[in-house]
């Protein structure tokens, strides 16, 4: 049986089973049907049912039966809309616009709840924004929609004011954003991604058959690592980043494995 590492935690597994396939089913996953999709990558029932109930205390799923009166769980709307608005950012296959503008976001939180100001920072650097200045952050524009809906839906969306433009600091913007973003901190996290993934790909591209348990197995392996990478990375303009990135070839072995593998694997999850 594969082992599961700390980097596929079987809570984050269950998310990408349900953001790959089980969001597009027609009723709720039965928790037989999770321990089955959950055994092929590794994880066991116990850890199932542990992860499950977490995920429920966090609001992410809920429980409902299946029209055939078995146990199950469904996405919650906040966790489908969650799903919904990472497509845009995991499934990007277009490289980002040249000249899309920024978008700033400026809060303020009262001293009486300052507990607040670490979840308004956490929840911005797991947007993909970057730190220009403390309380400012800074975006690629297309992140707005997302960063609103995440906001309403934790409630913070007081404390936060929005602004679009285009940088017009003395630094250059090349320098600005080695300053805003971690580079080399983000090119590692591709690097790592690489090491993992791009030699499945090359295997996969040597064969001619795609069976459906194997097609499952590595592409759920794959997306769960990939799909936090579209975050830490918010998927800056070339001419913006060093030569050579490494997110050109980690996005490009991504949508090969989606490719070849996506729809192979939804006949072993039945979809």
């Amino acid at each position: 049986m594969i082992n599961v590492s700390e980097q596929h935690a079987p809570r984050s597994l269950i998310v990408t089973l349900y953001g790959a396939y089980g969001r597009f089913m027609p009723g709720p996953l039965p928790v037989a049907e999770l321990i089955r999709l959950l055994a092929a990558v590794g994880v066991d029932a116990p850890s199932v049912r542990s992860s499950v109930s977490r995920l429920k205390r966090r609001g992410l799923l809920v429980p409902a039966r299946t029209a055939q009166g078995a146990a199950g769980y469904e996405l919650s709307p906040d966790a489908r809309q969650l799903l919904d608005d990472g497509d845009r950012r995991v499934y990007a296959a277009a490289p980002p616009p040249l000249d899309e503008g920024w978008i700033l976001a400026v809060f303020s939180v009262p001293e009486s709840e300052r507990q607040k100001r670490h979840v308004l920072r956490s929840r911005l650097a797991g947007l993909g924004f970057g730190t220009a200045a403390p309380g400012v952050w800074v975006a690629p524009a297309r992140l707005y929609e997302e960063t609103r809906h995440t906001l309403e839906r934790l409630r913070l969306d007081p404390y936060v004011d929005f602004f679009r433009g285009e940088h017009l600091g003395f630094a250059a913007t090349v320098e600005a954003v080695s300053r805003w973003w971690d580079l080399a901190a983000i090119a590692k996290e591709h690097e790592a991604f690489l090491d993992r993934h791009a030699r499945v790909l090359h295997d996969w591209e040597k064969r001619a058959d795609t069976p459906p348990a194997e097609a499952y197995r590595d592409y759920l392996m794959a997306l769960d690592s990939w799909r936090h990478l579209p975050y830490a990375d918010p998927g800056l303009p070339a001419h913006l980043l060093p030569a050579d990135w490494p997110g050109v070839r980690s996005a490009a072995v991504f949508q090969g494995l989606h490719a070849r593998l996506r729809d192979a694997g939804a006949a072993f999850a039945g979809v």
